[in-house]
């Protein structure tokens, strides 16, 4: 048994689902990908996967192996792509975090000019506003918002994204139009509440507006801890929102979202691509990093520092 061949094999069977689909994708029999992890199983003396005629399962055993053959795999494949002619084509897998409402309006659609430039890169998306534990998900990197509090992750700043105050022209016909930042702590009104990660609950914004400073908490009827579900229940009237530019500009041009307090300025929120100090940083990744740096210098660009 080549212990190399029995472990992608057992991978791409964990990843597709199927033995079938498995054999396809590595241009080999069904019986030869089936055999191959039946002698892993049987070196490793344990049972990986669960068969019945109609679908597979993962053994707790096999899921805790599928994490170490994927590091394994991927560190091999770095190392022969750092060693080769082929570093000037970058190839392999990179699993990727993101926020949801980043990765619908930006990331997503610019990922074709991606893939039509590194065509042999695969990048398994993982869309979320969660903290992920990059070592233990075997994530490559993150893209987040806000300051990284994790000081042992290697970051780089990419974007600064300027906000905003808008709520939706229903919700203002029924609360009124707050002429101060102040009244949004009244009775009457409402603020969407989002949940951070970090913190675990909503966190107030503060504004200046020449040397007036203020902080909102506001009172809220809901809380999300989704950035695309935060915009929908603004969008639906449920209270006032802070939002960045990039999830406002088309909502606000169309009228369906009025920004309150324009001459108040909000602190932007800087955007972090960070990694594990412990990862290596592949072509792949290099690459990707490189794109996502112009890509974020297009829709929100790092502020220049302030003399």
């Amino acid at each position: 048994m080549d212990r190399f061949d029995a472990m992608q094999a057992f991978v791409r069977v964990v990843d597709t689902g199927s033995f079938t689909k498995a054999a396809e994708t590595l241009h080999m029999s069904r019986t030869s990908v089936t055999q191959l992890v039946q002698q892993l199983e049987a070196r490793l003396r344990v049972r990986l996967i669960n068969r019945t005629t109609r679908k597979l399962n993962v053994t707790a055993d096999g899921a805790a192996y599928y994490e170490r053959a994927v590091r394994l795999l991927a560190d091999l494949d770095d190392a022969e792509t750092s060693l080769s002619t082929a570093s000037a084509s970058p190839r392999g897998r990179l699993r990727i975090d993101v926020p949801s409402p980043l990765a619908r309006m930006i990331l997503v659609p610019a990922l074709p000019q991606f893939h039509a430039q590194y065509p042999d890169i695969q990048i398994d998306l993982g869309v979320s506003d969660r903290i992920v534990d990059l070592i233990d998900e075997n994530v490559d990197c993150v893209i987040r918002g806000g300051e990284l509090t994790d000081q042992s992750l290697i970051a780089r700043r990419i974007g600064d994204l300027q906000l905003g105050v808008f709520a939706a022209p229903g919700y203002l016909e029924r609360a009124g139009v707050p002429g101060h930042p102040h009244e949004l702590e009244d009775a009457r009104h409402r603020i969407v509440g989002f949940i951070w990660a970090r913190k675990g609950k909503v966190v107030p914004y503060a504004m200046r507006r020449g040397d007036e400073s203020v902080e909102v908490h506001g009172h809220y009827a809901l809380a999300v801890d989704d950035g695309n579900a935060y915009l929908a229940a603004g969008l639906a009237g449920m209270g006032v929102l802070w939002l960045p530019h990039y999830m406002s500009q088309a909502h606000h041009a169309r009228g369906e979202l009025v920004q309150l307090f324009a001459d108040w300025t909000l602190d932007p929120m800087p955007l972090y691509l960070a990694f594990p100090p412990n990862r290596h940083v592949s072509t792949k990744l290099r690459v990707f990093i490189d794109w996502a740096v112009g890509l974020m210098a297009r829709h929100a660009p790092v502020a220049a520092p302030s003399v």
